[in-house]
């Protein structure tokens, strides 16, 4: 059964319980029940919609900028293990030294002006990426170190070429959309019935009224597109960058 379905029958059986219960109520109520003695059942039932629905759009925001930080993160740990390979690799003698750096070059360099546009714009990154990258892991992997100094520096630079490696796929693995349909359903639906609810009360023409509705409606049409603008961390306005690649190789241009 789809998640859809399941929501389906769900939204149902809860709409057709309070119609039930209300059927039941009305009919075995007694003959001097007065129901202008209880509270306004519209006033409270909007309080709660706004109430519950001001909590849903607070989670989507913090979940949806977690997602933005986190990939930020992975962009900056892999751009801080490939210059930590480049300044290592010193240790070296000049011409080892000098083909490996120029390999971690071509491939930050790709990153920036190649494989960022491809990023955004399709929402996956290169085959070329992944080519210039398991370069650079053979040119550290293979070295066969001359010395005991170089043999010290080997095991750490092959761990960096790995945390780079794993940061690459944690920034390929957090590309796509990290709000599900369902949740974009609830959240649409939500500020639909919550603006609904301002016309149950009886909205009336006079200027003041219709400015804290036009207003009211402009502020859950904000935060649903701030949502929808961190969804998606590489393509969008506020979205994370190269800034780092761009930070630690200064030569590179994006």
């Amino acid at each position: 059964m789809s998640e859809w379905l399941v929501l389906l029958l769900a939204m149902l059986a809860a709409c057709a319980v309070v119609v039930v219960i209300t059927l039941l109520r009305h009919r075995t109520k007694a003959v001097d029940d007065d129901p202008t003695e209880t509270p306004d059942v519209i006033e409270y039932m909007t309080m709660w919609i706004g109430v519950v629905y001001a909590i849903v759009l607070g989670l989507a925001i913090a979940g949806v900028w977690e997602a933005r930080v986190a990939a930020q993160d992975h962009v900056q740990a892999e751009a801080l293990a490939l210059h930590e390979v480049s300044e290592r690799v010193r240790v070296y003698p000049p011409d080892v030294r000098d083909h490996i750096r120029a390999d971690v070059n071509a491939y930050a360099g790709h990153v920036v002006t190649t494989e960022w546009k491809t990023m955004a714009d399709h929402g996956h990154v290169t085959e070329r990426g992944d080519e210039l990258l398991a370069r650079v892991r053979a040119d550290v992997t293979d070295y066969q170190p001359k010395s005991d100094f170089e043999a010290q520096a080997y095991q750490p630079l092959v761990d960096q070429v790995a945390a780079a490696a794993q940061a690459r796929t944690a920034r390929a693995g957090s590309m796509g959309a990290t709000m599900p349909g369902v949740v974009w359903f609830g959240l649409i639906s939500g500020g639909v019935i919550t603006i609904g609810m301002v016309f149950a009360l009886q909205i009336r023409r006079t200027k003041r009224e219709l400015v804290l509705a036009g207003l009211f409606s402009a502020l859950i049409a904000f935060l649903l597109f701030l949502i929808w603008d961190f969804d998606a961390p590489y393509s969008r306005g506020v979205s994370a960058t190269a800034g780092p690649f761009l930070d630690l190789f200064p030569h590179l241009t994006g």
